[in-house]
């Protein structure tokens, strides 16, 4: 089966059963949105969304955690990984709107990544969800399910990204992101994937190769 063969029969089956797919993080705008998927990064959806409630409470907007300093941001994100360079990232993200971008959160790749605690892989996040630009976001789940499907051999998140970029139509990107990370979350789980609930072994690489042995 080709590589091209696997990326229609995949995009296909996901575009019937799974039309719609969106990220688990709660936010309310799209500066919250940008606060949690730096929290995300290395720590669960669901940890995020235990913190960030109390932490929107009290930072709000840019301005009121540009205010803070990163010992008053941590009690807030104690609980998630690495909360000590979190708490400093998030402070100086917001005081970095506020100087560069009037304190709002940019939609254009590269500003979004001059922003501290912004990678490709968040600024992709916001991008493709709150602007809905035609780009995908690879974190681990979809850098794990990409190579285990067969869709890239790629050795970095960016080799991943552009080979899926490049299958992938323009109108399916966005939400391609999520098919991938909520699939490897809960299908194809980095330990036991779960190969007999699979609705995608049909195209699947691994699994043609388990098959096989």
């Amino acid at each position: 089966m080709t590589r091209k063969q696997r990326f229609e029969g995949i995009v296909g089956w996901f575009s019937e059963n799974r039309p719609v797919a969106e990220t688990e993080l709660r936010y309310g705008n799209v500066f919250q949105l940008l606060c949690a998927v730096i929290l995300s990064a290395q720590c669960t959806d669901k940890r995020v969304n235990l913190v960030t409630p109390a932490l929107f409470g009290r930072f709000p907007d840019a301005a009121s955690l540009a205010a803070a300093t990163p010992e008053e941001v941590l009690p807030y994100v104690k609980s998630v990984s690495y909360p000590n360079s979190k708490a400093a990232h998030l402070a100086a993200m917001a005081r970095k709107l506020l100087s560069d971008f009037d304190g709002e959160v940019p939609s254009d790749i590269d500003a979004l990544m001059s922003l501290p605690g912004v990678g490709r892989k968040t600024a992709n996040v916001i991008a493709s969800v709150v602007y809905d630009q035609p780009v995908i976001a690879v974190d681990t789940h979809v850098f794990r399910v990409s190579h285990r499907l067969g869709l890239s051999d790629g050795k970095t998140p960016e080799a991943v990204e552009k080979d899926l970029e490049k299958y992938i139509p323009l109108d399916k990107r966005a939400v391609s992101h999520h098919w991938l990370i909520l699939h490897g979350r809960y299908i194809c789980t980095a330990r036991n994937p779960k190969c007999a609930e699979c609705p995608l072994t049909a195209w699947c690489r691994e699994y043609e190769g388990k098959q096989k042995a």
